[in-house]
């Protein structure tokens, strides 16, 4: 009687025994070897030619469910062990050094270190200013003229936009003046009046959570410069 391999119980003809069974255990072999590999082409094979992974490195494998279709993804990838390691991360929704920006189970991110954020300047022209909310979450508007300000592209309703202002008079205390939004809505529905001294900085905050509908406008402070 044969023995058979370890791994894939294949058949190993007995040495000096067997006769007439050797072909049967050979095509058996080269059978349960077929099904082994099923549809793997040779150009596939042909990718491991000089692999230096190691069985431990293979066995991170083991039971990896993701269909076929799905590692297909990554035909093409042009990444880097260093850039694929930015998705290592510890725990997902925790921010960490040099690794990708994930949320947890409930969707939440938790920033373990500081956030740095665009400083926009925006100017005006025609006597018209744009507050453009893709563009960051900061800005500052230096007078040049009599403005209307416009805010642009806030989140959907049912989202939070908010931003800074912060307004700098000319350095001829020109005594310009803002005209806001209709949709912005003041304490006691009364729009602040300007710092008109030479470069007075004033300073507001904005927050929409209806698309815009509705700018809650805070002023934070006054004749700061």
């Amino acid at each position: 009687m044969p023995t058979t391999t370890t791994n894939y119980s294949w058949n190993k003809p007995t040495v000096g025994g067997d006769e007439d069974a050797w072909g049967g255990y050979l095509n058996g072999n080269w059978d349960s070897l077929d099904t082994l590999l099923g549809g793997v082409t040779n150009a596939e094979l042909s990718i491991l030619d000089g692999a230096t992974i190691t069985t431990g490195e293979l066995n991170i494998l083991d039971g990896v469910t993701a269909s076929a279709a799905e590692l297909n993804l990554l035909d093409g990838v042009t990444a880097t062990t260093a850039e694929l390691n930015y998705l290592d991360v510890t725990t997902l929704g925790t921010t960490e050094a040099s690794k990708a920006v994930t949320a947890d189970a409930n969707g939440v991110v938790t920033f373990d270190n500081g956030v740095s954020e665009e400083y926009t300047a925006v100017a005006s022209s025609s006597n018209a200013t744009t507050v453009n909310l893709r563009d960051g979450t900061n800005f500052s508007h230096t007078l040049s003229e009599n403005t209307t300000f416009t805010f642009s592209n806030p989140a959907a309703s049912g989202k939070v936009s908010s931003f800074t202002l912060k307004v700098v008079q000319d350095a001829s205390a020109s005594g310009y003046t803002i005209t806001w939004p209709s949709a912005v809505d003041w304490a006691d529905a009364t729009a602040p009046t300007l710092t008109a001294t030479a470069s007075a900085v004033d300073y507001f905050v904005f927050i929409t959570h209806d698309g815009g509908t509705t700018w809650y406008g805070f002023t934070a402070g006054q004749a700061l410069g």
